[in-house]
């Protein structure tokens, strides 16, 4: 029997990993993907995220490969209109940040085991036992839910997942090359017709991250995301004849979702960052959020597998981070609403939903 078994291998189940296996805690950390992704998904580390990871031991290769000062370049109907430097974080693709924290939980003798789906969970007074479609059964003693916004485990667990989704698309999303373009700039692109286009260097990489809103057919419902259709907005917003969008590698369409979990505690079960709460990006706190979790979710796992506290400090997860969650998704929504009405003024892009 392990001491925590951990589902999903995204920042927050990743950085859990890593954080109990560097204080000797036992730990297996399984995914239901086949392999590795390489999206850059969130693309942004907060300060509380990179002093966790200073303690984890690495920051410093997390800074070598992203970067800081990133400028936003702003556009209105094709025209350049304004550059924001903004800092304060590190721009950095959500694919490196996972790599990153694989090697050093390597370096722990630990390795994420893939192709491991998760179908139930039974629970008894010493530990839980976790099924996976194999037919295997894995025992811990405590099970970590890090398995995203579609997760398995609260489902598994029965947990409701309160708050509402809206029926629109908001937006595609996607990592694309744009040979030609300048990369060291952040570029976004808005119309007076309330449309607009992002397209983000990732560090280190060729890619761009492509954030743009959705492609409408002739009954104005949206199209699905592809290359082509990439290409046609691009040529909309950016007006730039010459530049030619290719190797979509992530597809994605996006709807604003508010929810979270009823709680973060069932039993010896926890919940932790998308599979505890979903909102809207601005401000990029998702994955921050997450993080943030894991550290507190492993500061309080640990101090009962040494010893240091009884069954009651368990309790004090769900109490120190359910109104965080709350918090979050309140403030990303208020800032959300706030960038879709400033990005209408020439000049002004996500730095909106900033501060």
């Amino acid at each position: 029997m392990t001491d925590v078994l951990i589902a999903g291998s995204g920042p927050t189940g990743l950085t859990l990993a890593c954080d109990l296996a560097s204080r000797g805690i036992g730990v297996r950390i399984v995914d239901q993907r086949p392999t590795p992704h390489g999206e850059s998904r969130g693309k942004g580390l907060q300060p509380g995220s990179l002093e966790a990871f200073e303690e984890l031991g690495v920051a410093e290769t997390l800074r070598a490969i992203g970067r800081t000062g990133v400028v936003l370049r702003k556009y209105f109907d094709g025209s350049h209109v304004k550059d924001t430097e903004v800092d304060g974080g590190l721009l950095i693709g959500q694919w490196q940040v996972e790599e990153v924290l694989r090697d050093r939980l390597a370096e722990f003798g630990v390795r994420v085991e893939y192709g491991a789906r998760l179908t139930k969970i039974a629970q008894d007074p010493t530990g839980v036992e976790a099924k996976l479609a194999d037919g295997t059964a894995i025992r811990a003693a405590y099970l970590a839910g890090c398995d995203g916004g579609h997760s398995t485990t609260r489902t598994v667990l029965g947990i409701p997942f309160e708050g509402h989704t809206e029926d629109g698309q908001a937006m595609m999303l996607g990592d694309v090359t744009a040979p030609g373009l300048g990369r060291d700039v952040w570029h976004q692109w808005f119309s007076s017709d309330g449309g607009g286009m992002l397209l983000c260097p990732i560090p280190g990489t060729d890619i761009f991250q492509l954030q743009s809103s959705p492609e409408l057919d002739e009954r104005g419902e949206p199209l699905p995301p592809s290359l082509e259709s990439f290409q046609r907005l691009f040529d909309r917003h950016a007006r730039l004849p010459g530049i030619r969008l290719s190797q979509a590698t992530w597809l994605s369409a996006w709807r604003v979702n508010v929810r979270m979990a009823a709680r973060m505690r069932e039993g010896r079960a926890f919940l932790a960052g998308d599979a505890a709460h979903v909102h809207p990006i601005a401000g990029g706190l998702g994955m921050n959020t997450g993080i943030q979790d894991a550290v507190a979710l492993g500061r309080t796992l640990a101090a009962v597998l040494t010893g240091q506290g009884g069954e009651d400090v368990l309790d004090g997860y769900e109490a120190e981070r359910l109104p965080v969650a709350a918090e979050v998704l309140a403030d990303t929504a208020r800032r959300y609403e706030r960038v879709i009405a400033a990005v209408r003024t020439p000049g002004v892009g996500t730095e909106a939903g900033l501060g």
